[in-house]
C-alpha cells in the first residue's frame, strides 16, 4: 500500500473517530474530559488532511498546520485525561511557549534552512512527552480497580514512546550533521510512520470509548448503591456490605458491632420548618456522624431519617463509646444557617441502638436487633444509646 492511500485511510479514520466521539459527547456531556478528547481527534483529523493537501498549499503553511495540529492534539489528549481522572488542569503557559518554539523552529527549517529531517525530529519533541504524561496520568489507581485506564494508558504511552524514538530508529537522531535523504527512504519512512499513527489512532479511539463506558458504568453503579440525598450507601448496598463484613468477621473470629440511629422528632422538623430544611438536617447529620467514624466504618441510610453503621474490628465497649460520642456530638452541633432566612435550624438529637452479630447471623438479623435497641432508646426518652445484653 503506497503512502497516499495510507494517509487517506488515516484521514478517514480520524474523521470517523472524531464524529463518533462528538456524538457520544453531545448526548453525554457530563463525562469529564470527553470534549477535550474530541478536540484531540479533531487535531489528528486536521493533521491528516494537511498531509493530503500539502501539494495544494505553500510548504511553510502545510508544515505549520501539521506541526500545530498534532501538538494541539497531544496536549488536549493530556488535558482530557487529567479531567477524566479528576486532576486539576495544567497551566497553559509552558505549553504555549513550547508550541511557539516548535512552530518557529519548523518555519526556520522550512524557509531559512530547509531540512525535513529536523522537522521530523521536532514533531515528536512536543507531542511525545504529552502522550507519555497522558499514559502516566491514566495508569493510576490499581489495575484491578481501573483496568481500562491502564490499557488505554499503555496504548497512548507506546505511541508517545514511538514518537520520541522514531528519529533514532531511522538514524535521524542528528539530522543536522549532513545526513542525506533520498526518495526511497522517505517513502519507507512515511509508510511506516503513517501505519503506526493509524494503528495508534484506532487503538486510542477505542480506548476513549472504553473509558466513556467505564465512566457510565461507574455512575450507574453509584446511583444504584448510594442514597442521592445524603451520599451514603442505600439500604440494599449497606446490607450487601454488611453481609460481607459478617462473613469476614466470622472467618477471623472477631466481633462486628452494628449501630442503628433514628433522628428524634424528625416529623416535627419537617412539619414546622419544611421538607427542604428536613433534607438539610439529614445531610447535616451525615456530616456530623462522619466526623465520629474511622475510614473503615461503613454508614448507610435505611430509609427516611433512619441510618445504620457497622464498625469492623471493634468490640462491644468500643461500639458503645462510638455511639455515645456520636449522640453527644449530634446534640452539641447546631444546624447552622439551615433555617428560614439563614437562622439556625431546629435542635437535633438522635437515638442509637447497638447490637453485635452472633454466630449464623445474617445482616438483616443483626440489623433487626440493633433496630429494636434503637426503639428501646426511643421508649426510654430519646437522645440516648441502648445496647441490650444478649
Amino acid at each position: 500500500m503506497h503512502s497516499p492511500t495510507l494517509v487517506i485511510l488515516a484521514a478517514l479514520l480520524a474523521a470517523l473517530v472524531t464524529s463518533v466521539l462528538y456524538a457520544v459527547w453531545y448526548f453525554h456531556r457530563n463525562i469529564p474530559g470527553l470534549r477535550l478528547w474530541v478536540l484531540s481527534f479533531l487535531g489528528a483529523t486536521v493533521f491528516s488532511t494537511t498531509l493530503l493537501l500539502r501539494t495544494f498549499m505553500p510548504e511553510v503553511v502545510s508544515v505549520l498546520l501539521a506541526q500545530g495540529s498534532i501538538a494541539l492534539a497531544s496536549y488536549t489528549c493530556l488535558m482530557g485525561s487529567r479531567a477524566y481522572v479528576g486532576r486539576s488542569p495544567l497551566g497553559h503557559g509552558a505549553a504555549a511557549v513550547g508550541m511557539v518554539l516548535l512552530l518557529a523552529l519548523s518555519a526556520y527549517f522550512t524557509v531559512v534552512h530547509p531540512q525535513p529531517g529536523a522537522r521530523f525530529a521536532l514533531a515528536g519533541l512536543f507531542s511525545g512527552p504529552c502522550f507519555l504524561l497522558t499514559a502516566r496520568t491514566l495508569a493510576r489507581g490499581g489495575f484491578r480497580n481501573v483496568p481500562v485506564r491502564y490499557l488505554v494508558g499503555l496504548a497512548i504511552g507506546a505511541h508517545g514512546l514511538f514518537v520520541l524514538v522514531r528519529p533514532a530508529l531511522f538514524k535521524l537522531s542528528s539530522p543536522l550533521t549532513g545526513f542525506q535523504w533520498n526518495d526511497e527512504l522517505l517513502e519507507v519512512l512515511s509508510q511506516f510512520v503513517v501505519l503506526e499513527a493509524t494503528l495508534a489512532l484506532v487503538l486510542i479511539g477505542f480506548g476513549v470509548l472504553m473509558l466513556t463506558h467505564e465512566f457510565t458504568t461507574r455512575e450507574l453503579r453509584h446511583l444504584a448503591e448510594v442514597d442521592p440525598l445524603t451520599s451514603v450507601f442505600n439500604r440494599r448496598a449497606f446490607l450487601t456490605l454488611l453481609d460481607k463484613a459478617i462473613s469476614n468477621a466470622q472467618r477471623m473470629q472477631r466481633p462486628l458491632p452494628v449501630l442503628v440511629m433514628d433522628l428524634d422528632h424528625f416529623k416535627r422538623i419537617n412539619d414546622t420548618w419544611g421538607h427542604h430544611c428536613g433534607d438539610d438536617v439529614l445531610r447535616h447529620f451525615v456530616q456530623v456522624a462522619g466526623r465520629c467514624l474511622r475510614k473503615e466504618d461503613v454508614m448507610g441510610r435505611l430509609g427516611g431519617e433512619e441510618f445504620a453503621i457497622f464498625l469492623p474490628n471493634a468490640d462491644g465497649p468500643g461500639a458503645a463509646a462510638v455511639a455515645e460520642r456520636l449522640r453527644a456530638t449530634v446534640e452539641s452541633q447546631l444546624v447552622e444557617g439551615l433555617g428560614p432566612q439563614g437562622r439556625n435550624g431546629p435542635p437535633l438529637t438522635v437515638s442509637v441502638g447497638v447490637a453485635l452479630f452472633a454466630v449464623a447471623d445474617t445482616g438483616e438479623a443483626v440489623l433487626q436487633r440493633a433496630d429494636e435497641a434503637m426503639y428501646l432508646a426511643k421508649q426510654r426518652g430519646r437522645n440516648r444509646v441502648e445496647m441490650p445484653e444478649r
